[in-house]
């Protein structure tokens, strides 16, 4: 098989068991973190371009939110589809041809002049983002196969997310500012091409043995269609509540579509998701923590900026500098957590993640209006930050640890989608309840304290998704070493 092939050549271009022994292998995991940067920061530099971006094409508020979300919807839809093509066509093949999607489309980007063609570029780095990020999980768990090694290699790509996030709004509001939006997507050109050269200098192109798999079409045309129009559902649920058509429409379609694709994978014998995957136990426990995941992600990040800016008054860019301590935190704990990981193994560090997510944000619930930001933001966050520095790898490592040969690629898709899925789907629940709240508390309260209110209840409802992901974490088994 064409996978089996590219699998042994990438374990033989690298020294899997030390990371740092080998110039090879440390030139793979600059790589693969690169990229995973790369697919971060873009989906947060975006972000504070937008004002720049309506006023020179013309966007309307509806239409602007196209340019978040046909990135969006396409990178967490098409993941199962790129995760199984690496397997297929291998994972430096489909590395590369992620990496020439992404960069043409932000040229395509950076020089449009209307608003379909930026909105179809954003779909189109969607797509080239699917197709890099699956391709890189499945390099670190085909090159790195001594746990310890594996372990640093997931800290050290969770930490090049964590400081793509950190760096989108610093990023993007300096070229914004010093240049123009279109450098937020024209940037990526240069570094793609870059990281293209890098890829053909250190991972080795699969060679042909025997014949290949064919692509199961009728699974990847239901999967991915089925997924897209769920978090296309999904994603409207926070603007237009849970009972409108826009809503309720493609989400069913969606999950109608996903039923058939379950069906499909059952019968056939080359599927693109093998449903005995989800036999082992890591892998379906893991998957299952990583979709839970997404909703403290959000709690996190997307809730603790708007209490920021809507309660204690900060600017945008206060905001983004008072959610700093916490980034470098995640960062500095995934680099101790990845040598931690071989010699406790996942349960250990998960409870222990879990019990920093239920102090901090119960911690951060206490918060109002009249708080401080030392004591009643800083603090809580910084202690929750720890416990995604302790569990977002572990996570990671242990959604794709046991991958048999050949599947790495569609287990990193699942990975990766569980996660996209989770955090929009618990973006509109988060969002849903503290709308609901604040309205409630609006009656008799400041529109301030209103808002705090609503927020209280997000972070206590991530404290409960807290508890949910300690609980799976027993389903562990005590011996397991990601």
């Amino acid at each position: 098989m064409e996978a089996s092939v590219a699998t042994e050549q990438l374990k033989n271009s690298t020294t899997p068991g030390d990371v740092g022994g080998n110039r090879r292998a440390w030139l793979v995991l600059a790589l693969v973190c690169a990229c995973q940067f790369m697919v971060i920061l873009d989906s947060a530099i975006v972000n504070v371009a937008l004002p720049a971006v309506r006023d020179d094409l013309g966007f309307s508020n509806t239409g602007l939110a196209w340019v978040v979300n046909g990135y969006l919807l396409t990178f967490a839809g098409f993941m199962l589809l790129g995760g199984r093509a690496a397997d297929l066509f291998g994972p430096r093949r489909l590395l590369n041809c992620g990496l020439v999607v992404f960069s043409v489309s932000s040229l395509v980007g950076g020089l449009a002049t209307t608003p379909e063609v930026l909105v179809g570029a954003r779909v189109a780095q969607g797509i080239g983002a699917a197709m890099m990020a699956p391709a890189t999980l499945a390099v670190i768990n085909t090159v790195f196969t001594e746990p310890g090694a594996r372990a640093k290699a997931f800290g050290a790509w969770a930490s090049s997310g964590g400081i793509g996030g950190l760096a989108g709004a610093l990023v993007g509001g300096a070229l914004t500012t010093s240049l123009s939006w279109r450098w937020v997507f024209l940037i990526n050109v240069p570094i793609g091409a870059l990281l293209i050269t890098v890829a053909v200098m250190s991972l080795t192109a699969a060679a042909r043995n025997g014949e290949r798999e064919s692509l199961d079409i009728v699974g990847a045309l239901t999967g991915t269609v089925g997924l897209a129009a769920l978090v296309f559902g999904v994603m409207h649920i926070a603007d237009y509540g849970w009972t409108s058509g826009l809503v309720v429409g493609p989400a069913l379609a969606g999950v109608l579509l996903l039923v058939v694709f379950l069906g499909v994978e059952s019968r056939t014998a080359n599927p693109m998701v093998p449903l005995r995957l989800f036999k082992i136990r890591g892998i379906a426990v893991g998957n299952a923590m990583l979709f839970l995941f997404g909703g403290i992600a959000i709690g996190m990040w997307y809730f603790t900026s708007l209490f920021l800016q809507n309660v204690l008054g900060f600017s945008a860019l206060e905001a983004g500098l008072g959610q700093t301590p916490a980034a470098v935190g995640f960062m500095l704990v995934a680099r101790y957590a990845s040598a931690w990981l071989p010699r406790f193994g996942v349960r250990p560090l998960v409870l222990a993640g879990s019990a920093c997510f239920v102090a901090g944000f119960g911690w951060l619930s206490l918060a109002s209006a009249g708080s401080g930001y030392a004591a009643s933001v800083l603090g809580p966050t910084l202690l929750i930050s720890a416990g995604i520095g302790l569990t977002f790898p572990t996570f990671m490592a242990a959604s794709t640890a046991d991958a048999p040969e050949g599947d790495a690629g569609i287990v990193g898709g699942l990975a990766g989608t569980g996660n996209q899925v989770g955090g929009a789907f618990f973006l509109a629940v988060l969002a849903t309840a503290a709308g609901a709240t604040t309205d409630r508390a609006d009656e008799g309260t400041s529109e301030v304290d209103a808002l705090a209110a609503g927020y209280e209840v997000v972070f206590l409802m991530a404290a409960g998704l807290a508890v949910a992901i300690g609980l799976l974490s027993l389903l562990v088994p005590r011996k397991e070493r990601a």
